[in-house]
């Protein structure tokens, strides 16, 4: 039925997905004059500006310049936090979930902004369903088609995973959405997971004034080095954080108080009553109704991309629907789910279409390197190519202490057969870290490739370790040898004179 109706709008570029990787991904493209439009059933901005990065580390900042305020003496160590404050100025951040600047901003540029869920109905064909809540997604007549001329991305992003824990769905509990946009903060509260949902969770709600317990089935933070997540377990304890490792939730109770009573097995087994559950088990890419199926791909699986974020078909796909108009960035490839590897992937995509069909709209030159044919795998380390997302994708966890990592771990190193040294150094040991505090607690880790003698690898643990973390993904996306590296010389007395340490440590 779709086949045979007329569209009702037709744009050069179609984007799914009005977050900050569909907002990257469309602006790039309209560059070389091809018009654009971005499909959001939502707020424009999307889980990073509304329910993400930016309320959580909005609620996470006051109770980390507070505990760096006090370690250094002749500072009032009295001051308290106002957790009103605090929710106050996340609603600021978040614009009071008010999307109408992003949507002027994308105006502005010249990118129309289709309102309604969409999804692939065809080749290039995107069908709109309103957002009205008692839309029926099959009801053809209340639903708007468009169609691309050249190209449609999907950017969708990824959906919490809710186990099927017996008594779990009775509870309501919450996701990282209702964690970050909280309006009344609990008196106690029961975090499910290890990962980076769970343990800044469990600092922002410490600060807010909840007791919190940290329900982990493994260790914490389990993707970076094993010992980034003991030294935040330790920090989350000092903060007063019930950490349980090694146990798994069996079921839920609620509470005729309204909380609930889980269910433990494992390590230290048991129970635990909480005024709310946070629900921080990991995500899966949003591609469950974005109607795959019509094109031949597996809905609710993540969409396989080649270099140039191309989606890649299965063998004996049909031709004309793998024939190179279908690209996919952000966490729906489930490549490196950070907002800020899939905004850099929207950047990617923007471009590789802005110079494959930009110059066939407009005849507008592009520069640098020439995008490669539709089929072919880009070169590395090109503005066409995403390669960043495996050799040099970088992490940040914002606990305290916080964790920022960058390429390989040490076990992947080795995993990827690479010949690996690690260095690990003290960082209160440096003159900049006696300064910036007393008691200054961290540790720097470089992960050598010691045939190339150049850095895969780098973590950093401790009071504003993010801020250690651009350096060493400068080396490491440079592929700077360590030799020349010894001739870029920190400043002193600065917390950055660890990369001399570590070079010491290394033997140079």
């Amino acid at each position: 039925m779709t086949a045979s109706r007329t569209p009702d709008h037709i744009y050069d570029v179609i984007v799914i997905g009005g977050g900050p990787v569909g907002e990257n991904a469309a602006d790039r493209a309209s560059r070389t004059g091809l018009s654009v439009a971005v499909v959001e059933a939502e707020l424009v901005g999307g889980e990073c500006s509304y329910w993400a990065c930016m309320p959580s580390k909005t609620l996470l900042r006051p109770g980390a310049a507070l505990a760096a305020a006090r370690a250094v003496p002749g500072i009032e160590a009295s001051a308290t936090l106002d957790p009103a404050a605090i929710l106050a100025r996340r609603d600021v951040m978040v614009a009071d979930w008010d999307d109408s600047g992003q949507v002027q901003w994308l105006d502005g540029v010249g990118i129309t902004v289709e309102r309604g869920l969409g999804r692939i109905v065809g080749p290039r064909l995107v069908e709109v369903v309103p957002e009205e809540p008692d839309a029926d997604v099959d009801d053809v007549p209340a639903t708007r088609l468009l169609e691309a001329r050249y190209a449609v991305v999907a950017s969708t992003g990824s959906a919490p995973v809710l186990p099927s824990t017996p008594g779990l769905a009775e509870v309501n509990p919450w996701t990282s959405r209702e964690a970050t946009s909280v309006q009344e903060v609990p008196a106690s509260l029961a975090i499910i997971g290890g990962g980076v949902v769970a343990t800044e969770m469990a600092v922002a709600f410490t600060d807010l004034g909840s007791r919190v317990t940290l329900l982990s089935r493994g260790g914490l933070l389990g993707q970076m080095e094993p010992w980034a997540g003991e030294a935040v377990a330790t920090g989350l304890r000092e903060l007063g954080v019930d950490v349980r490792t090694g146990v798994s939730v069996s079921g839920v109770v609620a509470l005729p108080d309204g909380g609930a009573r889980l269910v433990l097995e494992g390590a230290g087994a048991g129970s635990v009553s909480a005024e709310r559950v946070l629900v921080a088990t990991g995500r899966v890419p949003r591609t469950q109704d974005l109607g795959l199926e019509s094109v031949g791909l597996k809905a609710g699986a993540p969409l396989r991309v080649d270099e140039a974020l191309q989606v890649r078909w299965p063998e004996g796909a049909d031709a004309q629907a793998s024939d190179g108009w279908f690209y996919a960035a952000g966490d729906v490839t489930g490549r490196a789910p950070t907002t800020h590897q899939g905004k850099y992937q929207g950047r990617v995509v923007g471009d590789v279409i802005a110079a494959r069909y930009g110059r066939q709209t407009s005849g507008a030159p592009t520069s640098g390197d020439e995008p490669p044919a539709v089929g072919d795998e880009p070169a590395p380390w090109t503005r066409y190519a995403a390669t960043a997302d495996g050799a040099a994708a970088t992490q940040v966890v914002f606990t305290r202490p916080e964790v920022a990592s960058v390429g390989l771990t040490e076990a992947g190193a080795k995993k990827a057969g690479l010949s690996v040294r690690c260095v690990r150094y003290d960082v209160g040991s440096v003159a900049g870290a006696v300064l910036v505090a007393d008691g200054y607690t961290g540790t720097a880790q470089i992960v050598v490739d010691t045939e190339r003698e150049v850095i895969v690898g780098a973590t950093f643990v401790g009071p504003d370790a993010a801020d250690m973390l651009h350096a060493a993904t400068v080396a490491i996306v440079g592929q700077v040898p360590l030799a020349r590296l010894w001739h870029a010389v920190p400043s002193y007395p600065t917390i950055s004179e660890v990369w001399l340490r570590l070079l010491e440590k290394y033997g140079l």
